[in-house]
């Protein structure tokens, strides 16, 4: 089904593809199963062990199960549709329309009900990735974000033209992200950087002064890439 062609990109043919599923049986027979239908697919138990791969290196195509322990598979497709250009399908062992109109609702492209045979999935991937033109893009990369705090960590720049002045308190945020580049900060760490008392904070406001960067950083045309870790911190790839 991804079979390679001497003339085209491999990258083109066979799109990256995360497979989130905490199910380890069910995980393991899929990932197996995909990948000897010649897809290069990987599995993970968590939103976390997803957003960890995910900032280090983008799929084109995540499949997420929406009962998932933790942050459950509609949260985690809500965050990546919000700032990310990448295909989802969604996998429930619940059939009720309900669940399968939320999981479009919250950004999936295609709504799957378990159990589900790999041949389907396989085909539902070759086509979301068909959909998405990933096989008619250009064998040259695009120009990928040099992310760098300059001038003493006051202004951020991605590297491609676009630079953005800090506030204070995005100043010491990011200067600790930057620190830890590609690993969780906890949200109490970052509060100290600020210069906060972690005691007598409001916790709130640490994901306010996040939401108001990112929409600074998206008017000056910049796709911050900083990731919420549910239940721990923030992380800044590296």
């Amino acid at each position: 089904m991804f079979e390679r062609k001497a003339e085209q990109s491999d990258v083109a043919l066979t799109p990256l593809v995360y497979l989130v599923d905490d199910d380890e049986d069910f995980r393991e027979e899929m990932v197996a199963g995909l990948s000897r239908l010649g897809l290069n697919v990987h599995g993970f138990h968590n939103a976390e062990a997803l957003y960890r791969a995910y900032a280090a290196k983008p799929s084109q195509i995540v499949i997420l199960d929406i009962g998932l322990q933790g942050e459950d598979g509609l949260s985690i497709a809500a965050h990546l549709r919000s700032s990310q250009s990448v295909g989802i399908i969604m996998a429930t062992g619940r059939g009720a329309i309900e669940d399968r109109v939320a999981g479009l609702q919250n950004g999936a492209d295609v709504c799957l009900i378990k159990p589900i045979d790999v041949r389907e999935l396989a085909a539902s991937i070759a086509a979301l990735n068909n959909r998405l033109n990933y096989h008619h893009r250009t064998p040259a990369l695009p120009r990928s974000p040099q992310w760098a705090l300059v001038q003493g960590g006051w202004i951020l720049t991605d590297g491609m033209g676009h630079r953005l002045r800090l506030t204070v308190s995005e100043q010491r945020l990011l200067g600790r992200l930057f620190r830890e580049r590609g690993n969780t900060v906890e949200r109490s760490a970052l509060i100290e950087a600020m210069g906060a008392d972690i005691y007598d904070f409001d916790y709130a406001n640490l994901d306010t002064i996040v939401s108001r960067l990112r929409q600074r950083a998206k008017k000056a045309n910049m796709d911050l890439p900083l990731h919420a870790i549910r239940g721990h911190g923030f992380v800044f790839p590296d």
